[in-house]
């Protein structure tokens, strides 16, 4: 199942909100984040509203991407955020293997529950995006549900951190109160990490 108000995207490209390398507060060790564009939810409280809407924002081919990637040294995986990485499975999936096979790994937030997920109805290549993936975070944020921690992996005690891969069982590091600044090329600054937050901001 596509989303309805989903655009028809050119072959192997995403429709992304932002990126950013280096990331050492949106999963295990250092590693690239990709925020996707497109959500339903509109959770209260949720922290990227800009990534609601399922309007083109950046066009981005994933074997650009996947290049950009991998050509950073520091990066030793790539987190899926956004909006909603499952409204664009198949693109993530693609840009997930060619990741993995120069030795990456790979991790997704996502609204819906990995029941959901492996249910009929689920959004398309759901299952394909899933068998690609060493950790999943599920679970819309929930406001009233909130934790600020400095040792939680996750923003709402709703949400469960789902290890795919065994070999990551150990690798829950990162803590979703921590916060990141990056100064872009542009000079422009991105803040991330806290509580999932992906924001462009004047500081």
């Amino acid at each position: 199942m596509n989303h309805p108000n989903a655009p028809t995207l050119p072959p192997n490209h995403l429709n992304i909100m932002g990126y950013v390398d280096e990331s050492e507060v949106n999963g295990p060790g250092c590693r690239a984040v990709v925020w996707v564009q497109g959500c339903t939810r509109a959770c209260s409280g949720c922290f990227n509203p800009a990534s609601w809407s399922f309007e083109i924002n950046q066009l981005m081919s994933i074997d650009t991407l996947a290049e950009k990637i991998a050509s950073n040294p520091r990066n030793q995986g790539v987190t899926f955020s956004g909006g909603e990485p499952f409204w664009q499975a198949p693109g993530l999936a693609n840009l997930a293997r060619q990741l993995k096979a120069k030795g990456l790994n790979v991790m997704s937030f996502t609204g819906f529950t990995i029941e959901q997920l492996r249910a009929k109805g689920a959004p398309e290549g759901a299952q394909e995006l899933l068998d690609e993936l060493d950790i999943l975070i599920d679970g819309p944020y929930m406001e009233s549900l909130a934790i600020h921690s400095p040792t939680s992996a996750v923003s709402s005690s709703n949400q469960r951190v789902h290890i795919l891969n065994p070999n990551f069982e150990n690798a829950i590091s990162w803590a979703s109160d921590q916060m990141e600044i990056h100064i872009l090329k542009d000079g422009t600054r991105l803040v991330t990490g806290y509580r999932g937050q992906m924001a462009l901001a004047e500081l």
